[in-house]
């Protein structure tokens, strides 16, 4: 899937390379973990593979979609063929749980009623009950943020789930419920990438990769 990356941001001190040469293979049907320090390249790694950033060198593909180098627009791979989830929940502060996982459908078109209908599907799926629907983030608690935001991240169905220390900001039991759900959505064919520096996450995926400073040890 990744094939020696290389990416490097300019900072007032000079050139930072934040990947070297980094390779990865993931898989449907699996949990791979990129687990590192601080600083290692995990979560600018994660960013590439959805997109989100453009690495200067090498190779991503996911599926049949060569995301770099790609001369085409990479929106709708984004919409519709990934899911993000982070750290910090990235929740739409004045909609509600179910109006924040309606809304990547919106974006891509889908009928109202229809998107109603399967927000509420998943929001159930992940643990949320009905009577929380209404409740905007500030009214949600660490773990059902988290759950509202994987939620919104299957809203387009997509295959491939992304997601940036998924439990950086959770106890360790609503924690391992996040993980679980994960671990659900492998097992059902999608692929999922996590990075963390959790060791016990790390241990409950199938596949680990382990960056310092940029590359793959």
């Amino acid at each position: 899937m990744v094939e020696e990356v290389r990416k490097s941001y300019r900072t007032r001190g000079g050139e930072v390379l934040a990947l070297d040469g980094v390779c990865l293979k993931a898989e449907a049907g699996k949990m791979t973990a990129v687990v590192g320090a601080s600083g290692s390249g995990k979560t600018t790694l994660l960013y590439v593979i959805g997109a989100l950033e453009t690495p200067d060198s090498g190779r991503v593909r996911a599926g049949e979609k060569e995301v770099f180098p790609s001369g085409s627009s990479l929106d709708d791979f984004r919409r519709r063929e990934v899911g993000f989830v982070f750290q910090f929940f990235n929740l739409v502060g004045h909609y509600n749980a179910l109006e924040n996982v309606m809304l990547p459908m919106a974006v891509s078109g889908t009928r109202s009623r229809e998107a109603r209908r399967r927000a509420g599907e998943l929001l159930l799926r992940a643990g949320i009950s009905e009577e929380r629907w209404d409740h905007r983030p500030t009214r949600l608690s660490g773990g059902e943020q988290q759950r509202v935001a994987i939620a919104r991240a299957l809203a387009n169905d997509p295959w491939l789930i992304l997601a940036d220390e998924p439990t950086g900001n959770l106890d360790s039991q609503t924690g391992d419920v996040v993980v679980s759900l994960l671990r659900e959505l492998a097992e059902e064919g999608r692929c999922v990438i996590l990075v963390t520096h959790d060791e016990s996450v790390a241990a409950r995926c199938d596949e680990v990769a382990r960056l310092k400073d940029g590359r793959r040890l």
